[in-house]
């Protein structure tokens, strides 16, 4: 059976709010999202969270684990809420769309730099940079 978003939650240590459930539903449909185009979901939807409770429960939820912030170049930060693998992005350079990339080696990181520094490094993240589909099939019209 698979784990609610209050049990996550709760696991986590935050409590359960209407503002955090809503907030997970809402990456979950809409993940690599900005707080901007959050808030807008959830307005549309009827809920009623500011804009400043969005970046107070991103932050929450971001700190907790449960969500992952990236920040591609020349973006707001997005949210997502696949954590905890080894995963990467592919961002469109023509109108910003995000995906995600898995690692082809499987275990992080998966990049080892020449030199650490005497840093102990856990993570890799890499971002790749191109057009995505659409703006590829548009391109190739003009």
């Amino acid at each position: 059976m698979p784990v609610t978003d209050e049990t996550l939650l709760r696991e986590a240590g935050l409590r359960v709010t209407a503002g955090r459930l809503a907030v997970l539903r809402t990456i979950e449909r809409m993940p690599h999202s900005e707080a901007d185009r959050i808030h807008a979901a959830l307005v549309a939807g009827g809920d009623r969270l500011t804009l400043q409770a969005v970046h107070n429960v991103l932050g929450d939820l971001t700190a907790a684990g449960l969500l992952r912030r990236i920040e591609p170049a020349r973006s707001p930060a997005r949210y997502e809420r696949r954590t905890g693998d080894n995963h990467h992005h592919v961002v469109c350079t023509r109108c910003g769309a995000v995906g995600d990339v898995d690692c082809v080696v499987g275990e992080a990181p998966c990049l080892v730099p020449s030199s650490t520094g005497g840093f102990t490094v856990t993570t890799a993240e890499v971002t790749f940079w191109g057009l995505c589909p659409a703006c590829a099939a548009s391109a190739a019209i003009t």
